[in-house]
């Protein structure tokens, strides 16, 4: 299993090797958004890059959580402990939450 709390401090580190932003956290929101739109724009033009486009969201992502002190690993596990306790019904084809988790 992946250690995500190490490949957060890893990416957090190349971001200061490289020389990268780790204070501008109005920007990483930016980064995240384009990657997001780039990994959009692989998909719809299916030219074979949504997965790496993907890597590059999550990078960006897990740069930021450690620019902001998150444990990213330990608020998924929380997350998906709290979806897989919902209950959903489904009206109209829509998903509706009936129970918080």
């Amino acid at each position: 299993m992946i250690d995500l709390a190490e490949v957060q401090k890893k990416i957090y580190l190349n971001k200061i090797a490289k020389g990268f932003n780790v204070t501008d956290v109005y920007k990483e929101f930016c980064y995240i958004q384009g990657e997001l739109s780039e990994a959009f724009d692989a998909y719809i033009m299916k030219n074979g890059s949504v997965g790496e486009e993907l890597a590059d969201v999550a990078i960006f992502l897990f740069g930021l959580a450690e620019i902001l002190g998150v444990n990213l690993e330990e608020e998924i596990n929380k997350k998906i402990e709290k979806n897989e306790k919902r209950l959903y019904i489904q009206r109209e084809g829509i998903d509706i939450e009936v129970t918080e988790g």
